[in-house]
Parts: C-alpha cells; sequence; structure tokens
C-alpha cells in the first residue's frame, strides 16, 4: 500500500493547538505517528534505517582506507588531504541543504499542506543541482591550491587531486542522492533513502577495488577509481530516488512540469539550508585546518591525526541516523503546533546520540589499536593516533549532544544558534591548538587537548541555544 493511499482523520491536539484549515487534506498515516507515537520508541523505529545507513557510510571510510593504504603511505596521505572536502560536499548535501528540505517538507505536512509539500520537492532538486555546480566548480578549480597549503607536494599532491577531480567531475551525484534522500525522510519515511544509500555503499565497496587494482581489461586507475566508484554508485541511487518520488508510492510527488518556482519556497528550504551549509562547512573546515596545523607537527603527527579523526566522521552520520528522525519529527510537530512534545522529542533524541557517540568514543579510548591498525602499520602513526583518541574519544560524548541538538533545531526551522555555538568550536579548537603548538611548545598532547576542549564549549552552547529559540507568534484562541 502506498504513503499517500493511507489516509485517516487529523489527530486530537491538545486545546493550546490550533485547528487545521479545513481545507486542508486528511493526514497520512506515517505523519499521525510523528504527530502522537511514543516518543522515544517512535524515535528509535525511525532511526534504525538510518543507523543501518551508519555502518554501510562506516564500511565505506573503513575500507576506502584499506584499498588506498595499499597503494603506499604517499596515496594514503594524498587521499586525507582530499577526503575531508568530499565528506563536505556530503553533508553540505546531507544535514545542510538536504536537513532544510527535510525539515520545510515536515513542517508543511504536519500543517496538513501536502500541496506546498510536493512544490518543495522540485525546489530541492533545483538546489541540488545548484550545490552540485557549486563545488565542482571550486574544487577542480582551487584544489591545487588548497591542497598546497596543506602541505601537500609530490607523490602526495598528485594522489589528492587524482581522488579529488573524480568526485568533483561528478558532484551532481552526492549531491542529489543525499537531498533527495532528506526529501523523503521529511515524510517519515527512513527505511528507502537509507536501503538506497546502503546499496549503493554496497555497490562502491565492490565496484571501487577493481577500479583502484584494475582487473582485466580496466586499467589500474589508483586514488581516483575510489572516487569514481563512489561517483557511479551514488548516481544510480539517485535514479532510484527520483523515480521514487515521481511514483504513486510516495506521500510526496517530485514533478517537473506544472510547478510554479517561487521564492518563498527556496527561501522556505533556505533559511534553514544556508546556515546548515555554514555549520557544514565549519564542521569540515576544523578538520582541514587541524590537519594542517598537524601537518606542521610532521608527516606522521598529520596522518596519525587524520586517521584518528576518521572515527568523528562515523559519528557525524551516527547522529544524522538520529538527526534524521529528530527533523522529521521535531519539524512535523513544530508545524502542527505542538511545541511542547517538539522539545521533548529534541531532548531525548539528544540523550540518546549522545550516549551511543560516548559509548564509540570510550571503545576508541580503550582499544585504539582496533582502530589505528587498520590504516597503518607504521609505530609513530599509530602512537599518534592512539594519543588522540584516548584525550579525545571520550569527549564524543558531548560532540554527540551538540549535533543532535543542531538537529533539532532544524526541526524549529531556526538553526542560528547552534550553527554559532559550531563557529565558537572551531575558533577555541584551531585557536587553541596554535597557541599550544606555536606559543606553548605542547606538542601533539597540547594540540589534542584542544581539540577536547573545543568539543567541550560546543555541547555548552548548543544546550543554552535550545533555551533561545522561541514558538511563532499565533493567533488567539477563539
Amino acid at each position: 500500500m502506498s504513503d499517500r493511499s493511507v489516509a485517516i482523520s487529523p489527530p486530537a491536539f491538545p486545546p493550546n493547538v490550533a485547528t487545521r484549515s479545513p481545507a486542508a487534506r486528511p493526514v497520512a498515516a506515517r505523519t499521525k505517528l510523528l504527530l502522537e507515537g511514543p516518543v522515544l520508541s517512535t524515535l528509535l523505529r525511525l532511526s534504525a534505517p538510518n543507523v543501518l545507513q551508519l555502518l554501510a557510510i562506516a564500511g565505506m571510510i573503513t575500507f576506502d582506507g584499506l584499498f588506498l593504504g595499499r597503494l603506499g603511505p604517499d596515496a594514503l596521505a594524498g587521499v586525507s588531504l582530499a577526503f575531508p572536502f568530499m565528506m563536505l560536499m556530503q553533508h553540505a548535501a546531507n544535514s545542510g541543504m538536504g536537513g532544510g528540505v527535510s525539515s520545510a517538507i515536515a513542517r508543511a505536512l504536519g500543517a496538513g499542506r501536502r500541496d506546498r509539500a510536493d512544490a518543495l520537492v522540485c525546489h530541492g532538486f533545483i538546489l541540488a543541482l545548484a550545490l552540485a555546480a557549486l563545488f565542482s566548480t571550486t574544487m577542480l578549480l582551487g584544489a591545487p591550491f588548497v591542497f598546497r597549503w596543506m602541505g601537500g607536494e609530490g607523490e602526495v599532491l598528485s594522489a589528492a587531486l587524482s581522488y579529488s577531480n573524480a568526485v568533483f567531475s561528478g558532484a551532481v551525484s552526492i549531491c542529489m542522492l543525499n537531498v533527495l534522500g532528506n526529501a523523503v525522510r521529511g515524510t517519515g519515511n527512513m527505511g528507502l533513502p537509507s536501503g538506497v544509500i546502503v546499496g549503493s555503499v554496497i555497490a562502491h565497496v565492490l565496484i571501487s577495488p577493481l577500479l583502484i587494482f584494475g582487473w582485466g581489461p580496466l586499467p589500474a586507475l589508483g586514488p581516483a577509481g575510489a572516487g569514481w566508484g563512489l561517483m557511479m554508485s551514488f548516481g544510480a541511487g539517485s535514479l532510484v530516488l527520483v523515480a521514487y518520488l515521481r511514483s504513486s508510492r510516495s506521500l510526496i510527488t517530485l514533478a517537473f512540469r506544472g510547478v510554479s518556482l517561487q521564492w518563498g519556497l527556496f527561501a522556505e528550504i533556505l533559511k534553514v539550508g544556508v546556515p546548515g551549509l555554514i555549520n557544514v562547512v565549519i564542521t569540515n573546515l576544523s578538520v582541514v585546518l587541524l590537519t594542517g596545523i598537524a601537518g606542521h607537527l610532521g608527516r606522521e603527527a598529520a596522518i596519525g591525526y587524520a586517521m584518528g579523526a576518521r572515527l568523528e566522521y562515523i559519528l557525524i552520520p551516527l547522529a544524522f541516523g538520529f538527526g534524521a528522525a529528530i527533523v522529521a519529527m521535531v519539524g512535523t510537530n513544530w508545524g502542527a503546533k505542538q511545541y511542547r512534545r517538539a522539545r521533548a522529542i529534541a531532548w531525548t533524541g539528544a540523550a540518546t546520540v549522545a550516549a551511543a557517540c560516548a559509548t564509540i568514543g570510550l571503545i576508541g579510548a580503550l582499544f585504539p589499536a582496533l582502530w589505528m591498525g587498520l590504516f597503518s602499520d607504521d609505530q609513530e602513526i599509530i602512537r599518534l593516533g592512539t594519543w588522540y583518541l584516548r584525550i579525545v574519544g571520550p569527549i564524543y560524548g558531548l560532540y554527540g549532544l551538540g549535533m543532535a541538538l543542531y538537529f533539532a533545531t532544524q526541526g524549529f526551522g531556526s538553526v542560528m544558534w547552534t550553527v554559532t555555538a559550531n563557529a565558537v568550536r572551531l575558533l577555541a579548537s584551531t585557536g587553541c591548538a596554535l597557541f599550544a603548538v606555536y606559543w606553548l611548545d605542547l606538542g601533539a598532547v597540547g594540540f589534542l587537548i584542544a581539540i577536547a576542549g573545543g568539543f567541550c564549549a560546543y555541547a555548552a552552547l548548543t544546550a543554552a541555544g535550545m533555551f533561545w529559540v522561541k514558538e511563532p507568534s499565533a493567533p488567539p484562541m477563539k
């Protein structure tokens, strides 16, 4: 049975909730679950497919490191320079612009405006194309200068450019897969987009080694093979989502004809999406800048930090796994003017994500060789990566708390305070790292303590920011 075919009477809201417009269409069963289901169990139910997606993304990150590590330390170091920019694009499309699309659609459905939700999908599609064009143009032209600034030269620089050029030539596949996936998630359907992304990742893991090392008539493409494998598999996933959104099975419809483009609908997405993009840039820029600072401590320090920090890129999809559900649940209830329930969902989700991230951080701190041994057998690299996991890993719970509250504010449609908190984290981490390395001469230990301190500041400020988000003014009850 399709999502669109299931409709029931609107839920009975608490007395302080305004009644829906008589012209609004009936509420779909999936939307009713977001409005009335038990908070924790509904959150866990919706998050489960996204956590499966997390495992797939974690596998992709891990397997890419294993494959590229076989090409030697120069190839691994080069791809480590380009990797944060690929993840920047992934997160910009997913939790940045995609979060804006998901939030806008969830609030429209919560208010009973399915026609508006349909129009928002088309606007999101156009924004995905624009985002892909921005990343392709910027990175194809600017990557050589950026990678040199980060310390890349010789074979390291060649590997970085080889991987980067392949990835950003096909940027549209990553952007479209993530933005359209978030459009579907905004309806409360977490299973389909997660399944498509899992399938795309599996295809990437199967295709990439053939392209990296060559097979039969296929030439060995080296680091570029990992990039092309990603583009091919994610491009196929994008086509699956386009087909679904144009079918009768989807609660919302992606139409290319008869849709009037409206600045108001672009603005509805961009008011969350643009700050979300800024937030993603801040998150990834912090890794880029900190990698650059670590590089001045030596190549081994840079690789050790980069390999340890790859665990952060597993935390981010984990937070997104819950965060996508948080956005849909909070946004739908916020649109329906169930403000108290929306806030309860936000704090429940934040506590859940914090506990999950803390568990991963503590495992990494207690058993660092399990992670670092996957990427290198160089003892100095392993030693520095181990210090990272033991100093920063125990703070991961606070990082998870901050990320979950950011997704909650996406659902509110007001992310300025939590984005500001992330900017403060960037300034605190990089500023204190520079001070510790260059003025206090504390070396790698001082550098890592600065990173941990930034996560602490982030959690405190995002928690404070939750109290600064105000409910929209409502007309007086009759």
